[in-house]
């Protein structure tokens, strides 16, 4: 898709440190830039029959210009070449940045936002807008590495796919190594020969081993022939998924996780390796849903 890429705005150093990546984005992959602003109105502050900006709203229609002339000047400045869209939106942020992702290529938000919960680690719009957009979601935790590689979360599963093929072409796009990383152990299903074994059957480690080198491949089969620029160091890791992804991602520059994948319950949109790593990653973290999953 060559929609735009949209960035959610609040004013925020966060938000302010998104525009920056978003704008980058946006630059490299030759499409627009849309800044938006999503602001829920009570419903007791706008006189009956009048409209939200006049009178009453102008004190708050000077703070939104305000913040929007601020993210403006700042994605002028990473970005100069790129055009950009400033929007203003009657509505709750995550169901805004939601419906503007049916359009977009990429939707970028910062990690935390203005809220009366600072202590959360992760703000309810990235946490809503990863598990429910209709496009990548960018959540840029930290200052962005350029010449960190791009970490891939790799499992094998289908959910997974968008992901890997996202993370060469970020690769392609930034010039930089990619890095996939396969964790494993004998408590993942390949482990098991049938649904009722138990726990404490004797493993072939060595096989196993083979088994899951195998997995490594496949997922990245196909990808390495269409971005043959972009240099690939494979990972097999023995361990947890989630320590292994967050203890890299200390070095990358992006870590790229589906929304969800093996082992995660069909209800949950978002996984819990892909919750864990949007929480606590040393990077900005992208999750990308595979169509029809």
């Amino acid at each position: 898709m060559m929609g735009p890429v949209v960035v959610g705005v609040d004013g925020s150093p966060s938000s302010l440190a998104a525009v920056e990546v978003a704008a980058r984005e946006a630059g490299l992959r030759g499409v627009g830039l849309r800044l938006v602003h999503a602001f829920g109105w009570p419903a007791a502050g706008i006189p009956h029959g009048g409209r939200p900006w006049e009178p009453s709203g102008a004190g708050m229609r000077e703070l939104i210009d305000g913040t929007l002339t601020k993210a403006e000047r700042r994605a002028h400045e990473t970005g100069p070449g790129v055009e950009i869209m400033r929007e203003v939106v009657v509505g709750e942020p995550v169901t805004v940045l939601e419906i503007e992702s049916r359009t977009a290529s990429l939707a970028v938000v910062g990690s935390r936002g203005l809220s009366r919960f600072g202590a959360l680690l992760l703000g309810s719009t990235a946490g809503h807008l990863a598990a429910h957009a209709a496009c990548p979601v960018l959540v840029v935790r930290r200052r962005p590495n350029p010449a960190g590689p791009v970490l891939l979360a790799v499992d094998g599963s289908p959910a997974a796919r968008g992901a890997v093929e996202y993370a060469f072409a970020h690769a392609s796009l930034h010039g930089v190594r990619l890095q996939a990383l396969h964790a494993w152990s004998t408590r993942t299903e390949r482990s098991y020969g049938a649904p009722a074994d138990p726990p404490f059957v004797t493993y072939d480690e060595d096989r196993l081993q083979d088994e899951e080198e195998r997995v490594l491949a496949e997922a990245l089969g196909g990808l390495r022939d269409r971005y043959p620029d972009v240099a690939v160091d494979r990972r097999l890791v023995r361990g947890r998924v989630r320590h292994s992804l967050i203890e890299a991602s200390a070095d990358a520059g992006l870590v790229v996780v589906g929304a969800r994948g093996r082992g995660g319950f069909a209800g949950l949109l978002l996984g819990s390796v892909s919750q864990a790593v949007l929480h606590h990653a040393g990077c900005p973290v992208a999750v990308v849903r595979t169509e029809g999953t």
